[in-house]
């Protein structure tokens, strides 16, 4: 009977990946100590046992403060990965001990239909086992940059950010409307750009802060920027304006003829695809399975 080799195990810890990161992060030795709860001398010592591990100076002392050196730079940027994933292998060690998640963060673009959302979490209630949903509702950016800082377990966003991957869930029909009684649609004929420039554009505001885009037409002399898209509903059915807005959400407005599309000659129509995408897809718990597989299945239509 043959025996496997032991693994090779690394020289540096991920305690002193840690310290390293303290020390860039807060600014000098003191401040990590302090940040750390440890003795500054404790911290010198595990960067300097660091360095003598990996052969390479990571830190230049300038002064009276450490500054990366290029080899610091790329190690410490791989170990910030490094001590994610040992965390990220924590968490579901912690998950697989207790069952089902205690909490599911799902983050949601407000172009997903509302009553798919509904819908998805009324199935998803009776076989939770108790775990709870935080739910947020976001715009454009919004869900990437939820993914991207870690506050997002499911989302469901018009993008797929760098380092993810996601299954496209269902295109989004928009309509450019505004009410029965506005000029633009009591002017009666095919509608031009330059007749949108003249008129007040009710605009969605990206919810995201670091990668904020503009989305569809901004052309109009005079914009109002909302939040929501229920606020940007209301402010139109109101009377205020026309915009680009989801189907779904506003079918009943056209029912009852209070929204009318307006005749564009052209882009009257816009689509927008949505993905769903697990945060970690070789991580992910059973409850942020479960409900990525019922968001599934009900925008299909399953």
């Amino acid at each position: 009977m043959s025996v496997s080799p032991c693994p090779k195990l690394p020289r540096v810890t991920l305690e002193q990946w840690g310290v390293l990161q303290a020390v860039v992060d807060h600014g000098g030795f003191a401040q990590a100590a302090e940040a750390l709860s440890r003795s500054q001398s404790s911290v010198s010592y595990m960067i300097a046992r660091l360095q003598e591990q990996v052969g390479v100076p990571v830190l230049a002392i300038q002064g009276r403060k450490a500054q990366l050196t290029p080899a610091g730079e790329v190690l410490l940027r791989r170990s910030r990965q490094l001590l994610g994933d040992a965390l990220k292998l924590e968490e579901l060690a912690q998950r697989l001990e207790q069952g089902w998640e205690p909490e599911v963060r799902l983050v949601v673009d407000e172009a997903f239909p509302n009553a798919k959302l509904m819908e998805a979490l009324r199935r998803f209630a009776p076989v939770s086992r108790g775990t709870r949903v935080q739910l947020q509702e976001v715009i454009m950016s919004g869900a990437d940059e939820a993914l991207i800082e870690g506050r997002a377990d499911v989302a469901v966003a018009p993008h797929v950010p760098p380092g993810f991957l996601g299954n496209k869930l269902c295109s989004v029909e928009f309509l450019c409307v505004a009410h029965c009684q506005h000029p633009l649609v009591e002017a009666g004929r095919e509608l031009s750009l330059d007749d949108l420039r003249r008129e007040l554009q009710v605009v969605i505001r990206d919810s995201g802060v670091r990668f904020k885009r503009d989305s569809g037409w901004l052309g109009a002399e005079q914009r109002w920027t909302v939040t929501s898209i229920s606020t940007a509903i209301s402010t139109v059915a109101s009377g205020m304006g026309f915009a680009w807005l989801p189907v779904p959400e506003i079918e009943e407005h056209l029912q009852r003829g209070i929204l009318k599309p307006l005749p564009l000659a052209q882009g009257a129509h816009k689509h927008a695809n949505l993905f769903l995408i697990l945060a970690s897809p070789d991580l992910a718990g059973p409850a942020a399975r479960a409900l990525a597989e019922i968001i599934e299945k009900v925008a299909v239509g399953v």
